[in-house]
């Protein structure tokens, strides 16, 4: 009982990391785009934004997982405009959430 418990718990924890990709490319790719976009907010934390590499502020953004930060990146949340104020594709977005997260793990 006590290891299925065990298992189960594991796998839960690893939900959303196993949801970020760890490809190379996408990360770079990403990169580019924060740089092009999102430094503004996530570097000064303007607007309350997590930034880059706070884990702390990151841990329960990624906690509920890439659909919901997706969500959150296309939609807005707060200050935060529809697509960070740009007109990437959710390819793109989601390249540029993956490359934060990274910074963060």
């Amino acid at each position: 009982m006590l290891k299925t418990l065990s298992i189960a718990a594991l796998s839960l924890a690893l939900l959303p990391a196993l949801s970020v990709a760890s490809d190379a490319g996408t990360l770079k790719t990403g990169e580019k785009l924060y740089k092009q976009a999102c430094v503004a907010c996530h570097s000064t934390g303007a607007a309350n934004a997590p930034k880059l590499g706070n884990k702390k502020a990151w841990e329960p953004i990624i906690a509920r997982g890439m659909d919901e930060m997706m969500l959150v990146a296309t939609q807005g949340k707060g200050g935060m405009p529809a697509r960070g104020g740009t007109k990437f594709d959710d390819a793109s977005l989601r390249a540029a959430v993956e490359y934060m997260v990274s910074r963060v793990r």
